[in-house]
């Protein structure tokens, strides 16, 4: 008698973890406008944030192009930040720590934006999650 050959389970497809934005730490905000925007063309606009002196920085690519932010430097050895777009910042941050990573600030909200975290891979390496949510308060 034959066996009816069984299901395989079908895999979600996973969102592309792309890039989304990041974050420039300047000690002389006024010097790292000048060379960014000489260098690349960057447009720079003070927007309010939980820190000051935060300036949006536009980088004038496509949409698919992430923008990002200048902002002062809050600690010796702070480098630039990228922002990876994931699900759930709490189900990426679980996973960062099974795989060996740390989690150097917990999950926050940027009300009526999104939820991100800082974490640091396995070599040391600054890096934050993004969750897109317009609920976040």
């Amino acid at each position: 008698m034959a066996t009816k050959p069984k299901k395989r389970a079908v895999k979600k497809p996973q969102a592309a973890a792309s890039i989304v934005w990041f974050e420039v730490p300047a000690d002389d905000l006024e010097r790292a406008k000048k060379f960014y925007g000489s260098l690349f063309g960057w447009k720079f606009a003070q927007i309010p944030t939980a820190i000051d002196d935060y300036w949006h920085i536009d980088t004038g690519g496509k949409d698919a192009s992430p923008d990002g932010g200048l902002m002062p430097r809050m600690y010796p050895q702070q480098s630039i930040t990228h922002y990876v777009a994931v699900p759930s910042v709490t189900v990426a941050m679980k996973k960062v720590e099974k795989l060996g990573g740390a989690i150097c600030k917990p999950k926050t909200a940027v009300p009526g934006m999104g939820y991100f975290a800082i974490c640091q891979d396995t070599e040391g390496n600054t890096f934050a999650l993004w969750e897109m949510n317009e609920r976040a308060k």
